[in-house]
């Protein structure tokens, strides 16, 4: 497929630039991948590294006219929105971890402690941000930048360059996994945020048996306090519930690299 020599070796670039697009496009929307402190360099280097053993182990054609046709238009924008997909389904797992970390910050009373985020530029909560990174060492630590590799060269296999599009139904689904993100949100919350609740009913129940007391002055500290211990005792119970996020995301990019 790929041609020898120096005759073929414009013809061989544009193979090349075609194999890094889907690889590019998963990585600019996976977690990790994407981030801004990632050099585009070495996401470039990492999408051909990819790409390129993969587009070889399919068949396929390239447009009579090369890339700057239609045809060859619509070749890269599938190859875009395969991509995309893929490197958004594990987003979607790995945003979790942030969503949790943003309902415990408000029952701690942390909502107004924000810090800028480094994976997204803009500005996060600190509790969020602190279950990010520790998502992102999850992330690492369980291989999934190694699956997420894996699952972009299997969706070869299914939706080959030119060959596979994305279904209404594929799209429609990974709208539908999205709203996942929220209960598994809530499940990484629920150790800290349940408990932090009751502490919150016990601090009511005291302001109205002694209105002199200052609720603010005193509510305040003991709700941080109890949410600092109780993030130390839940925390091998929030690490197990981000991994089995993370789990879900990259399960149903593999769902979409499957073709279903």
């Amino acid at each position: 497929m790929f041609p020898q020599g120096f005759v073929g070796i414009e013809a061989q670039l544009w193979l090349w630039l075609l194999a890094m697009v889907r690889p590019g496009a998963a990585f600019l929307a996976a977690p990790v991948f994407g981030a801004p402190y990632v050099p585009v360099q070495l996401r470039l280097i990492v999408a051909l590294a990819v790409g390129i053993p993969a587009a070889a182990a399919v068949p396929f054609a390239m447009p009579d006219g090369g890339l700057v046709t239609i045809a060859g238009a619509m070749m890269v924008f599938g190859e875009v929105l395969a991509g995309l997909a893929l490197g958004f389904a594990v987003q979607i797992g790995f945003s979790a971890a942030l969503l949790g970390g943003e309902t415990i910050g408000n029952a701690m009373g942390l909502g107004f402690a924000g810090m800028i985020d480094p994976a997204s530029g803009s500005s996060s909560p600190a509790l969020g941000q602190l279950l990010s990174i520790l998502g992102t060492f999850l992330f690492l630590a369980m291989g999934g930048h190694l699956m997420l590799a894996s699952i972009i060269f299997d969706s070869y296999r299914a939706l080959p360059p030119g060959q596979g599009w994305l279904g209404a139904e594929s799209v429609r689904g990974l709208a539908m996994f999205g709203g996942t993100v929220f209960a598994a949100g809530l499940a990484i919350a629920l150790p800290v945020g349940f408990a932090l609740i009751l502490v919150q009913i016990v601090m009511g129940m005291l302001a109205r048996s002694a209105p002199s007391l200052n609720l603010f002055a005193v509510g305040l500290p003991a709700t941080i306090l109890a949410g600092i211990v109780l993030l130390a005792i839940g925390a091998p119970t929030m690490a197990d519930a981000i991994t089995a996020s993370l789990q879900r995301g990259l399960d149903y990019a593999m769902q979409i690299a499957m073709g279903r």
